[in-house]
């Protein structure tokens, strides 16, 4: 299909880490002098810290099913890691986790048995080599060298082994991996691309519908996924100026959304703007969902808006910013208290009230009436497959098994929504992810099934004018590939 093979990665994308002397004692840390000045405690054979960080991350994504957003950086604080060490760790990290399908089929065939007899620790060593070897500039006898380091920590046992395999590995680039054990793109395009550019099967079929059958735009996809995301914030309006900020923050104003900044890099937690409460981190793609609710014409009092999924705040957070300078107010609710925690803490010093609840519950609970909110919002839970490329385990945790329970509470959520729009008002349905049932037929169920007239409003004028790719409407859904967001759907709707 001429498309680009996974390991030819962008200019610039790569983390190039030199060769380390074996035998190099780590730095502090966990593994090296107490920190509390006392006598050094035995040392582990050399293996330096940063590999060590990731290595741990992995394992803990794969053994307590962490989430590598949460575990790497409290890894990362507890180590000290800062600077190349961090980048270097948070690469192998993320790109280990992403590319985790591919990198067992190899080290499957090079080990000649199946990666899942082999012994877990040892396992995730061998992933963490094979990534170096076949996605990195880390010279191959360093990639070898430092994983049997690992593994003679970790299943002191099976150093040979994991030398023998991992030189296998070596013996080949990923193009030659990829020509000798993936299926025929003549054959099997599907199962081609998924080996290709490590995706499950069934979420490669799912983009590939939800792009019309286009296997090579299927292709600029998974490619996309595989790339580091770049880290947005949403310069919240009438507290932040986008131009400023980025001016503020050594950003760069972004493409689409008039509130969007784009960071080149470092901890967006740390900025001023975001510990203050001028801005918050969010995707650009969902900066413009909740955006388009907001700019939707609207005939009639246009005063209290709802937020039915608002955990954990982002849109809450945008949307109660612009509430604030048209004089409306916000009702956020969320089911779990402690993302409804989250949603106060984001909300902080905006006119919106967080309500704990179940947003199904519209009609029976007195602070959520039928008939009673002008806009609102449903960002409804879903498999997340359109922000694959910002969660790298979840591509291999999510199931197809997952989207029954889900689509049902999207259909009932977004019932609930038609409920509480008063006639005349707009619902916006939003989800991360592309599936076609999770998007289209949900909407097209719910609002078939609601009891009482909605017309869908074409949301495409509701996004910045010159944005490329939009479809035929009246729903958008936004691509990596297309205009380097999150794959976010949105439908708007208006109860008659």
């Amino acid at each position: 299909m001429g498309a680009r093979r996974p390991g030819r990665r962008r200019r610039g994308a790569r983390v190039t880490r030199p060769d380390e002397p074996r035998g190099e004692r780590p730095r502090g840390g966990r593994f090296g002098a107490d920190r509390r000045g006392g006598p050094r405690r035995p040392v582990r054979p050399a293996v330096d810290l940063p590999r060590h960080v990731a290595y741990q991350a992995i394992a803990a994504v794969h053994r307590d099913d962490a989430y590598a957003n949460l575990v790497l950086p409290a890894l990362l604080r507890d180590e000290g890691l800062t600077g190349r060490d961090a980048a270097f760790a948070t690469e192998l990290t993320y790109g280990t986790l992403r590319h985790t399908g591919t990198l067992d089929a190899i080290i499957t065939d090079a080990a000649g048995r199946d990666v899942q007899r082999i012994d877990p620790p040892v396992r995730d060593a061998l992933r963490l080599g094979t990534y170096q070897l076949l996605h990195t500039r880390v010279p191959a006898h360093a990639a070898v060298s430092s994983t049997v380091d690992l593994v003679r920590t970790v299943g002191p046992g099976a150093t040979g082994f994991a030398n023998a395999v991992l030189r296998e590995v070596a013996s080949r680039d990923v193009d030659g991996w990829v020509a000798k054990l993936a299926p025929s793109e003549e054959t099997d395009p599907i199962g081609h691309l998924a080996l290709a550019y490590s995706h499950p099967q069934w979420i490669v079929r799912a983009f590939a519908e939800a792009l019309g059958g286009d296997l090579r735009e299927t292709a600029r996809l998974l490619i996309e996924d595989n790339e580091r995301p770049p880290v947005h914030l949403c310069a919240r309006p009438g507290l932040a100026d986008p131009v400023a900020l980025a001016d503020e923050v050594g950003g760069a104003p972004g493409a689409f959304s008039p509130y969007a900044v784009y960071l080149s890099g470092g901890a967006p937690g740390e900025l001023a703007a975001v510990t203050e409460g001028r801005a918050h981190v969010q995707d650009e793609g969902s900066q413009l969902v909740a955006n388009a609710l907001a700019v939707a014409p609207l005939d009639g009092p246009d005063g209290r808006w709802l937020d039915l999924c608002a955990g954990p705040g982002g849109k809450a957070g945008l949307l109660g910013a612009l509430a604030a300078e048209r004089g409306a107010r916000l009702t956020a609710v969320e089911v779990a208290e402690h993302r409804a925690r989250l949603v106060a803490q984001a909300t902080r010093g905006l006119p919106v009230a967080v309500l704990n609840t179940d947003g199904r519950t519209v009609g029976a609970d007195p602070k959520l009436p039928e008939e009673h909110f002008d806009r609102v919002l449903v960002d409804a839970p879903c498999t997340g497959l359109g922000s694959l490329r910002r969660r790298p385990e979840s591509r291999w945790r999510r199931q197809p098994s997952d989207l029954p329970p889900l689509t049902r509470l999207q259909r009932e959520l977004l019932t609930a929504a038609l409920r509480a729009v008063r006639p005349g008002g707009l619902v916006a349905y939003v989800t991360c992810s592309p599936h076609t049932v999770e998007t289209h037929v949900t909407v097209t169920e719910a609002s078939r099934r609601c009891g009482f007239p909605v017309d869908f409003v074409d949301a495409r004028p509701l996004l910045p004018a010159g944005m490329p790719g939009l479809g035929d409407g009246p729903t958008v859904q936004l691509w990596p590939q297309r205009h380097g967001t999150d794959a976010m759907f949105l439908a708007v709707l208006r109860r008659g």
